[in-house]
């Protein structure tokens, strides 16, 4: 409590900063006089101001040079201030940028005092040509710009009809117009409130730690499938050399050479994998032909799972009896036994049969709504009957089938709420709670 008061100060100013940048006027009455109310005192939103009055200073900076012809100075504030994805993205900023450089290629043509500065407007021209074959080379395919493009290579453009309105005594100050009014949403857009800048900045943390997972699982997959790869070219390379020496032997039984047991049985020690290597070579008959085929086959043959036989089935009525009005050790003793039951079960139609017992015959009373049930344990005064209770539910929040049997009860959610708030401390059952939350957030 103590950090919160020595800090509300600071926070009660961003709020104002945010409500007064949203212009929630009437909001931002109310907040301030219930602030004055409560003796809360509210800093001055000196950051606003501050930055208001910067950007009503890069703005003056902007139009001064536009109105000055200072093509470098105006283009340095440019893009400075204005954000490069307005710049690359905005058909509105890209317009305007278009028309700027056009304004500063011929600003010596249009204001010149009877005598024109030649190498200035070379070099205004030549800057104009380089914009146009780099990012201005975008608005190539526009019809609205395409005349433009010859404006480097016509000697008077004042005199040539298709420029004609660019020389227009009104051109340039309904460009500035533009400008002004792109300049002043730019600009106050991109002084954001401090409050907004910390959501993305907290945003942006929790995506890095996010991709350092996804990238450090992405590792170690990589690093398996790398493993796996290396075994499966070695076994392939491996495969390659013995067909290669099977072959050798073919040909040289055909021309009368006989094959030895010494060389099957090098041969199927270099075939079987590296756990029956030595067992299975050592084991084969080769006196009874098909012995070494048959182990080989064997060897790749798919295991075929074990039968789960089917557990006894239970006496629900008289479990939730004893969960709802057994001593506390007992109930503990039942909650870690049905837990254990299903998740110690093996995956499949073993665990599947459990969970649907449970579900039919309403282990959790999740059908029921009543003042005693097994989902009022999770308020028990025994930690270990919270605990163990929570642990039952994030089994059931584990499955997808639980996930529909828990969305059943209306009141679960602000049961588990409410755990999770009583919790003092960081115990086993909040954990189990929020990890239930987290499961059933799918639903």
């Amino acid at each position: 409590m103590g950090d919160i008061l020595a800090y509300e100060a600071d926070l009660l100013g961003l709020v104002k900063e945010f409500l007064n940048y949203g212009e929630f006027h009437e909001t931002l009455k109310s907040f301030t006089k219930e602030c004055k109310v409560k003796g809360k005192p509210i800093p001055r939103s000196d950051g606003s101001v501050t930055r208001d009055s910067r950007t009503l200073l890069i703005q003056k900076d902007l139009l001064t040079a536009f109105e000055d012809g200072d093509r470098q100075t105006f283009f340095e504030k440019w893009n400075e201030h204005v954000p490069l994805e307005i710049r690359s993205n905005d058909p509105l900023a890209q317009k305007l940028e278009f028309y700027l450089h056009i304004h500063f290629a011929i600003f010596p043509l249009k204001n010149n005092t009877g005598r024109i500065d030649r190498a200035d407007c070379e070099e205004r021209i030549s800057h104009f040509k380089t914009y146009l074959e780099t990012s201005g080379a975008a608005l190539s395919q526009t019809t609205e710009f395409l005349p433009f493009y010859a404006l480097p290579f016509v000697p008077n453009p004042a005199a040539h009809p298709s420029f004609r309105d660019l020389f227009q005594d009104s051109w340039a100050p309904e460009l500035k117009s533009r400008l002004e009014k792109f300049l002043s949403m730019t600009l106050k857009a991109g002084s954001t409130p401090r409050l907004v800048t910390l959501y993305k900045e907290s945003g942006q943390n929790s995506k890095d730690v996010q991709l350092q997972q996804q990238l450090a699982e992405a590792e170690h997959r990589t690093i398996t499938y790398m493993k796996r790869f290396n075994k499966m070219q070695a076994d392939y390379h491996n495969l390659i050399g013995v067909t290669a020496e099977l072959v050798d032997s073919l040909e040289a039984t055909v021309n009368g050479q006989l094959i030895t047991p010494e060389y099957l049985q090098s041969v199927c020690t270099r075939l079987f994998n590296s756990q029956l290597r030595q067992s299975a070579a050592q084991s084969i008959d080769f006196t009874r032909p098909g012995t070494a085929s048959s182990l080989l086959r064997a060897s790749i043959a798919p295991m075929k799972p074990q039968e789960a036989p089917l557990l006894p089935s239970l006496d629900y009525e008289k479990l939730k009896k004893d969960l709802v009005y057994g001593s506390d050790r007992l109930k503990t003793l039942l909650l870690q036994a049905l837990r254990w039951r299903l998740t110690h079960s093996r995956p499949g139609e073993q665990r599947d049969t459990v969970l649907q017992a449970y579900i039919t015959n309403d282990l959790l009373d999740c059908y029921q709504n009543g003042q005693r049930n097994v989902l009022q344990l999770l308020h028990s005064k025994h930690e270990v009957v919270r605990q163990y209770t929570a642990r039952i539910i994030n089994a059931f929040a584990s499955l997808a089938d639980g996930r529909v049997y828990l969305s059943q009860n209306p009141h679960l959610l602000r049961s588990l709420e409410e755990t999770l708030k009583g919790e003092e401390k960081d115990s086993i059952t909040r954990e189990n709670v929020l990890g239930c939350l987290q499961k059933l957030s799918l639903r």
